[in-house]
């Protein structure tokens, strides 16, 4: 069987493949060995270096961290997704009016750093650090969310929209019921990666002072010394990556669930029926 992409490997291709996925596995263990021994050299993997997690102290500072990360993270993704939807039905309005403005509006919003927002809205507006934080990630986001939303609804067949034209429904109404809840179950892996990326953004809220994990991190290693740096770093890095990774099997989960759900509730037409619509 041929892939509409391209043609199968052959035999020769793909003995070339193998050969260039274990060199690639040889290089990335040599490379990994190489940084164990000199983190080795340096004692990074002393015990006393790790025995600071013993400590309830230190894992009470890690907590609060990961509740404000996660709290940040939580408010910011519920205001932004639906922002992030009456920004798109805006950016793919019919009135020129409406939709000049919007596209403007989001370009701006995608252009601008989100540390430059934080800062704008904690001392433009003198709010604490956790409205600085949400608005900025809620401002960058929900522009990001209507392109991602936007495109697709373009790359769904026109016949759609025409469907529901034809029946009676509104522009409006053609968008909102027929052509969004496609866009977005198939826009979902994109939606998903941005959720990852709004998560990792919270990180930033260090510069304006609010207190996430990377925060309490630096506060930790400020306070026991450099030789805990890397330890402390460490741990912190694995529980992001665990944070980012169970979101992400979330969403895959609740992916699969909703085509699971989809392909269910297709009506299949008996075969006397279909004779008969024949005759």
């Amino acid at each position: 069987m041929s892939s509409v992409l391209y043609d199968v490997p052959g035999p020769k291709a793909r003995r070339v493949s193998l050969v260039g996925s274990i060199v690639g596995i040889i290089l990335i263990a040599g490379l990994l060995a190489w940084a164990i021994s000199i983190l080795a050299q340096q004692g990074i993997f002393q015990a006393q270096r790790w025995a600071v997690f013993g400590i309830p102290d230190v894992w009470a500072l890690i907590g609060s961290g990961i509740l404000a990360t996660l709290s940040a993270a939580a408010v910011a993704a519920v205001i932004a997704f639906p922002l992030g939807l009456l920004l798109c039905l805006l950016r793919i309005s019919e009135v020129a009016w409406i939709r000049v403005p919007t596209r403007i509006v989001l370009e701006f919003l995608r252009g601008m750093p989100v540390v430059l927002m934080m800062f704008f809205v904690l001392l433009v507006f003198a709010t604490n650090p956790f409205i600085a934080v949400v608005a900025g990630l809620v401002l960058y986001n929900s522009a990001v969310f209507a392109e991602i939303i936007r495109a697709g609804i373009q790359s769904l067949p026109k016949g759609q929209r025409e469907a529901g034209l034809t029946v009676g429904l509104t522009s409006f109404q053609s968008r909102l019921i027929i052509e969004l809840p496609q866009a977005i179950r198939r826009m979902m892996p994109s939606l998903v990666a941005q959720l990852v990326v709004l998560l990792k953004d919270t990180s930033l809220g260090y510069i304006v002072s609010y207190e996430e994990l990377l925060r309490k991190v630096q506060l930790m290693a400020d306070v026991l010394g450099f030789q805990y740096l890397f330890p402390v770093f460490f741990v912190a890095a694995a529980i992001y990556i665990t944070i980012n990774f169970s979101v992400s099997r979330l969403a895959i989960w609740i992916e699969r669930r909703g085509s699971t759900k989809a392909a269910g509730g297709v009506a299949k037409a008996e075969p006397a029926n279909v004779e008969a619509a024949a005759k």
